[in-house]
């Protein structure tokens, strides 16, 4: 499967939820803003929602600083 995450473009073995994908990437889901296929998803939303080949990803993380 072929998805596309902050313009880059990535092949995934198996298809991933939401969820599995931040996992794998080692993103919390409330410190990122998603926007899927031009839709900006809320911190909960469809995060089991299953990902399909040609999707579009923008991941935004927080970041702290002092």
């Amino acid at each position: 499967m072929k998805l596309l995450i902050n313009g880059s473009s990535h092949e995934l073995a198996d298809r991933l939820t939401i969820s599995q994908l931040l996992e794998q990437l080692k993103l919390y889901p409330d410190r990122v803003v998603l926007e899927l296929n031009l839709k900006i998803l809320t911190a909960t939303e469809n995060l089991d929602k299953e990902l399909c080949d040609g999707d579009q990803l923008e991941i935004i993380q927080f970041v702290g600083g002092g």
